[in-house]
Parts: C-alpha cells; structure tokens; sequence
C-alpha cells in the first residue's frame, strides 16, 4: 500500500468514530431535566441531606 492510501484509511476512521460519537451523543433523551443540587447529591452520596455545619474551631481534616 501505498502512503497517501494508509493516510486516506486514517482519515475515514478518524471520520467515521467521530460521526459514531456524535450520533451517540446525540441519541440520549435531551427532554431529561438537569439535576438539581438535592438530586445531585442523593446520587453521588447516597443521601439529600444537608451537611452539618462546622463547629467553631473544628479542623476541616480527617482524622488518622
């Protein structure tokens, strides 16, 4: 093979995983709402819940 026809092959692959990316991306449900700042945390921490305020004086470290 020669090197344009290798460079031409690359360049259809580039193309063709960029248009699968985009049609991928493009095929979620859009009419979903945003998350809001409850939800959010609910499902990266498992709980709604506020956290509790800092005490005066009480490091922001964990303890080993």
């Amino acid at each position: 093979m020669s090197r344009a026809v290798v460079i031409a092959l690359l360049v259809l692959v580039a193309a063709v995983s960029s248009a699968a990316t985009v049609l991928i991306v493009n095929s979620r449900d859009t009419n979903q709402p945003a998350l809001t700042e409850g939800a959010t945390r609910e499902k990266l921490f498992g709980s709604g819940k506020e956290l509790p305020p800092i005490k005066d004086g009480q490091e922001m470290r964990p303890r080993w």
